[in-house]
């Protein structure tokens, strides 16, 4: 399907989507939001990209492999939570800087916890919505 009226909106609505994404992420742990909601608006615009161009250039536009991503994901989830069984507390034990940083509030193993969730949701979920793509496409 090429129209054009799609590509030029999904060219336009990616960025402000990863922008909201990344806004969701990080009043997640404060607020309502989070990982999963945010990896779930980070792959609806990469697969809103791949709906209306192909899913070849939205691979090119994610940059990264989909199963990369999800490794990283898992990666930075559990060293999260393992962070303060290193330190000699309980696993999944929240660690928090001592200060406030802008935009952020509060940083801690919550916050890394999310990125993680987020890279996992982002991966996984495109993984599936390419692979089923890439199969109709045959």
């Amino acid at each position: 399907m090429n129209s054009l009226i799609l590509q030029t909106a999904s060219r336009l609505l990616l960025p402000l989507l990863l922008l909201f994404s990344f806004f969701l992420l990080l009043r997640g742990h404060n607020e309502p939001g989070g990982g999963f909601e945010a990896g779930l608006v980070a792959a609806a615009a990469f697969a809103l990209y791949a709906f209306a161009y192909d899913v070849t250039l939205a691979r090119q536009a994610l940059r990264f492999a989909t199963s990369t991503i999800v490794g990283w994901g898992l990666l930075l989830a559990f060293g999260s939570a393992l962070l303060p069984v290193l330190l000699g507390q309980p696993f999944m034990t929240a660690l928090w800087y001592p200060q406030e940083l802008p935009i952020i509030g509060k940083l801690g193993t919550p916050l890394i916890f999310d990125v993680g969730v987020y890279l996992v949701v982002v991966g996984g979920t495109l993984k599936v919505i390419f692979s089923m793509a890439e199969e109709e496409e045959r």
